[in-house]
C-alpha cells in the first residue's frame, strides 16, 4: 500500500486492516499476512518496555524498533508514532523525529491531535512526510484524560472531535485513527471526511481497524474489552515452556 491507497480503498468500501508490531519476528509473520500495514505504536513503552502508559516512549525507541519491524516486513506500508512531546518543541524538532522515523523504515507517522498543531503537521506534510492523525482516546494525553477513557460521550466531545477531523484532513492527513469513541461518532465522521478512518474501540463503521497485535494474541493479562481475541497466546507459551521444563527435569 501507499498513502493513495487509503483513499482509494475508502472509495471502494475496501477495509483496510491494520495492526501493531514492534519486533522483526512477529512483522515477518505480519509480511506473509493478508494483513495490510502495520502501525509502530508508542504502545509499545507499555507492551514491550512494561511502563504503565505510552508517555515514556521516546524517539530513541520508537527509531530502533522501527527499524526492526522494517527489517522483518519490507513489503508493509508502516505507520510509526511520534512519541510524547516531539511535536511540542518546534517545527525544527519535529521534523528532525519524524526525519527518523521515516529513514528507520517507516512510511508515515501518526500525530495524536490536531487542533493546537494546525502548522506542525501541515509543515510536515509540505516537508514529504505523510501524517495520519489521532483523535479519541489519545493515550500521550493520559494525565489529563483521567486515564485511558472513552472520548466523545457528550455531544459537545463529538462534535469537538468531528471538528478536529475535518481540519486534519485540511491539513493534508492522509488518514485518521479513532480510538474509542461511540460507533455512531466514528461513523459519522468516516460518512464526514474524504481522508480513510482507522478504528479502534469504536464500533465497524470506519474504513479500517487496527489492534495491538499482543492483545489480539492474547499474550496480555488485561486486553480493552473491545478486543476480540483470535487465540489464548499466553496459555500456549506457558504450555509450550512447561512442557519444556519437564523435559528438561526428566533428563
Amino acid at each position: 500500500m501507499t498513502t493513495l491507497d487509503f483513499s482509494i480503498r475508502k472509495k471502494e468500501h475496501h477495509p483496510i486492516s491494520m495492526i501493531t508490531c514492534y519486533d522483526s519476528t512477529f512483522a515477518r509473520l505480519v509480511n506473509e499476512s493478508d494483513v495490510d500495514c502495520i502501525l509502530i505504536g508508542d504502545s509499545l513503552a507499555m507492551v514491550i518496555h512494561g511502563e504503565n502508559t505510552t508517555i515514556p516512549a521516546t524517539i530513541d525507541m520508537m527509531e530502533m524498533h522501527t527499524k526492526a519491524v522494517r527489517k522483518g516486513a519490507p513489503d508493509k506500508f508502516i505507520v510509526a508514532d511520534m512519541p510524547f512531546l516531539a511535536t511540542r518543541k518546534g517545527l525544527s524538532y519535529a521534523v528532525e523525529c519524524a526525519g527518523r522515523l521515516l529513514c528507520a523504515g517507516a512510511n508515515a507517522v501518526k500525530i495524536e491531535r490536531i487542533s493546537t498543531q494546525k502548522e506542525t503537521i501541515s509543515y510536515l506534510v509540505e516537508s514529504g512526510i505523510p501524517v495520519m492523525a489521532h483523535l479519541g482516546l489519545t493515550p500521550q494525553f493520559y494525565n489529563t484524560l483521567g486515564g485511558h477513557k472513552r472520548q466523545g460521550k457528550t455531544d459537545t466531545e463529538a462534535e469537538r472531535i468531528k471538528k478536529e477531523a475535518q481540519l486534519a484532513v485540511e491539513c493534508g492527513c492522509f488518514s485518521v485513527l479513532l480510538e474509542c469513541i461511540p460507533p455512531e461518532i466514528a461513523a459519522d465522521i468516516t460518512n464526514s471526511i474524504d481522508a480513510a478512518t482507522i478504528g479502534i474501540g469504536c464500533g465497524d463503521g470506519t474504513d479500517g481497524q487496527v489492534l495491538v497485535l499482543h492483545d489480539m494474541l492474547g499474550l496480555t493479562e488485561c486486553a480493552p474489552k473491545f478486543v476480540t481475541k483470535y487465540m489464548e497466546g499466553a496459555a500456549l507459551v506457558k504450555d509450550a515452556l512447561n512442557q519444556y521444563a519437564a523435559k528438561v527435569a526428566t533428563h
